[in-house]
């Protein structure tokens, strides 16, 4: 089978680097790696921060960005997941940076390269209606609310937002009944079951299902230990799991590779999705993947 080059819109680091905290050259070693993991492009995604270092963070994005090399995986823009979130649903992030979602207080870290905002629409006061005006894609996540107007897409489906209930509206149910809203899923084996993913993949319309890692910075590193989000987190490499000291999920271990090989041995893959970051964003990449050579590569020799 062959398909275009992965697109990568949520990924955090990988090859021990985290993007938080990455240097250019940082940035364009990722991008030279993830081109051999057959990514074509990615958004590099920040976590919760400080304004100060959310600044630094996206400076040094946008500068690799520039000087990123023919071959290697094209820097696409910024998700910026954090800020505006909701603690009920925080997940892994420090809620002490977070903010009321405002115009006022994304222009403490607006720039033209944030091309994702994930946020929680139930907290926002005018900011959706402000990013779709220029033509961010605004994405629900961490989140509890049910109404999804202005959002094109949710963020990590199941994960950090209001589950399903028979009997009650939430963001996750908003998500599989809205035909026309994209959905982010981790499909590691770890973060969603293989049952539920049967379920968004019978529930969605293919065109709107959006495979990504949420890749943490200890993927490919050998590291067992590592500081992300501000909080220690270990890696279980047995389990493929990431989580903090009290057992929160912090992200996937995997990068999207590992993910597309694992849909394809069970059966669950489609190579439609790989396809729909490209319409998401309205975007092409050249070249293509012959997947039945990328199942004996190697992604670091």
């Amino acid at each position: 089978m062959k398909t275009k080059p992965l697109i990568e819109q949520h990924i955090h680091g990988c090859f021990g680097i985290d993007f938080n905290k990455a240097s250019v050259n940082d940035m364009l070693h990722v991008s030279q790696m993830l081109s051999k993991a057959s990514v074509g492009g990615f958004f590099p995604t920040i976590v919760t921060d400080s304004i100060e270092n959310t600044q630094r963070a996206i400076n040094v994005i946008k500068t690799a960005a520039k000087q990123v090399e023919k071959g290697c995986a094209k820097i696409l823009g910024i998700h910026l997941e954090g800020i505006f979130l909701n603690k009920e649903k925080k997940g892994i992030h420090n809620p002490v940076f977070f903010l009321e979602p405002t115009i006022d207080n994304y222009r403490l870290i607006e720039d033209d390269f944030i091309k994702i905002v994930t946020l929680a629409p139930e907290l926002n006061v005018d900011l959706i209606g402000y990013l779709n005006s220029k033509g961010v894609k605004v994405q629900a996540g961490h989140c509890v609310g049910s109404d999804l107007s202005g959002c094109s897409g949710v963020t990590h489906l199941f994960n950090a937002m209001s589950g399903i209930n028979h009997r009650e509206p939430s963001t996750a149910l908003s998500a599989l009944v809205n035909d026309d809203i994209y959905t982010e899923i981790i499909a590691d084996g770890v973060h969603v079951s293989d049952d539920a993913l049967k379920l968004v993949f019978k529930a969605k319309p293919k065109d709107k299902i959006l495979l990504v890692s949420d890749c943490l910075p200890c993927a490919y590193s050998g590291k067992k230990v590592f500081v992300f989000a501000g909080e220690k987190i270990y890696y279980d490499e047995v389990n493929n799991r990431a989580t903090s000291a009290a057992g929160t999920l912090a992200g996937s271990t995997s990068l999207l590779i590992d993910i597309v090989k694992r849909l394809l041995r069970a059966d669950l893959f489609d190579a439609q999705y790989i396809e729909n970051p490209y319409n998401y964003h309205n975007i092409d990449i050249d070249g293509t993947i012959d997947w039945d050579e990328m199942f004996d590569k190697k992604i670091i020799k």
